[in-house]
């Protein structure tokens, strides 16, 4: 088992998606929800952002091949991007790496699918890094059933903290969720310049 491509996958899952970063904008999309419908809101949520990166790790690949993109120049541009997301959650800057103000204001009835699922949680920060690393594991069985498992474990942690948003809020306190989110937009900034660092160590200008 490959364990640096395995830790890669978990930690990349949980800083990009920010379960706990979630909180917040799930007790501000569902105010007007009964719990019921709270509940059912998330559960949608959760499942279109599943079916959207699922997709995406499967046509990925063959998109970057049609649209003649290199690796090395996907990871280089998927790093930019998740570094324009750490900054955002190190520094509570609005960058529209993951979501315009527009589009948070942007609420309609059913929350669910826009802006919970697309682009809150499977935004383009999580489409590119699933594409990167679907990459990145060159088809390997076993990789690509750890990167599933690390999504789908980040999922599961995001549904647990999205269907209790209301209580989790009310005892971490928004000090507490910003505290959290900028742990691990650290994280976050140090893994986009390790994929900026690999892209430009695998293109071919270096080599030669």
């Amino acid at each position: 088992m490959d364990w640096h491509f395995a830790a890669t996958a978990f930690a990349t899952a949980i800083t990009i998606i920010d379960p706990i970063g979630m909180i917040p904008l799930t007790v501000t999309t569902t105010t007007n929800c009964a719990p019921a419908k709270r509940a059912r809101v998330v559960d949608q949520a959760i499942a279109v952002a599943a079916a959207v990166m699922l997709a995406m790790g499967f046509v990925g690949s063959a998109l970057l091949g049609y649209l003649g993109i290199t690796l090395p120049a996907f990871g280089i541009a998927g790093g930019i991007l998740l570094f324009l997301i750490a900054i955002d959650m190190l520094f509570a800057r609005q960058t529209g790496a993951r979501a315009t103000s527009d589009e948070e204001r942007d609420v309609g009835e059913n929350p669910a699918v826009f802006p919970l699922a697309i682009p809150m949680i499977a935004g383009p920060g999580t489409l590119a890094t699933v594409m990167l690393l679907v990459n990145l594991a060159h088809g390997d069985v076993a990789k690509d059933a750890m990167l599933a498992l690390a999504y789908g474990a980040a999922l599961a942690i995001t549904w647990l903290f999205m269907r209790g948003a209301a209580r989790y809020m009310h005892r971490i306190g928004t000090t507490g969720v910003h505290v959290v989110t900028r742990v691990l937009g650290i994280i976050l900034a140090a893994l986009a310049v390790q994929f900026v660092i690999n892209g430009i160590l695998q293109t071919p200008l270096v080599h030669h």
